[in-house]
């Protein structure tokens, strides 16, 4: 019998389809091994080897584009939310694309009379100092796979640091710039 592998396959998965095969295998030949049920699921799949299809799904997944963690729709919680007396907005939504090192964000506040704001901005997170064109100058670097952080300078000295932070279970973001932290909540579940 053959079967073909899903589009992303993972190998956790094929290491646990192994030992039930193997519990199985046992039931008739006391003497079958791990090895021996992992070899009968990779010429299932149509691989010669367990090491051939290991290889194969590990190379799989090194290929596979991963969605940045700061993708997505975010809605502000505004009472978890510590805003700037100069910012109090009544609600905010930020709709962020990750491409590479480029993330578009688009933004909607709602500020405090009920006028609502739109804003996008683009920044390059690759560590480079980049003029934004009003006299300032932005760099942006991951700091870790959850974590960006936002340097503005003009005239060479720091004017404004941020950091956005997704939650390692990826729900919740949070925006500290200065004086200001804003909590948002992921708007839709996210691929994995």
């Amino acid at each position: 019998m053959s079967r073909n592998l899903p589009d992303r396959p993972n190998l956790e998965f094929l290491k646990k389809e192994a030992k039930a095969r193997l519990d199985v295998l046992q039931r008739t030949d006391a003497a079958a091994r791990l090895a021996d049920a992992q070899h009968a699921l990779a010429r299932e799949y149509g691989f010669a080897s367990w090491p051939k299809l290991k290889a194969h799904v590990e190379s799989a997944a090194a290929a596979a584009p991963r969605r940045s963690p700061l993708a997505g729709r975010w809605i502000a919680d505004v009472s978890r939310s510590k805003r700037h007396p100069a910012n109090p907005f009544r609600g905010a939504t930020i709709v962020v694309e990750v491409i590479g090192s480029t993330i578009d964000i688009d933004d909607e506040f709602v500020d405090e009379v009920g006028k609502t704001i739109r804003g996008h901005n683009t920044i390059e997170a690759d560590g480079v100092a980049r003029p934004t064109g009003n006299g300032f100058v932005l760099t942006a670097t991951w700091l870790a796979g959850n974590d960006l952080e936002t340097v503005a300078t003009r005239n060479g000295e720091e004017v404004g640091r941020g950091r956005y932070t997704v939650s390692e279970d990826g729900r919740m973001l949070t925006i500290a710039n200065g004086d200001q932290l804003i909590v948002l909540d992921r708007a839709e579940t996210r691929p994995q």
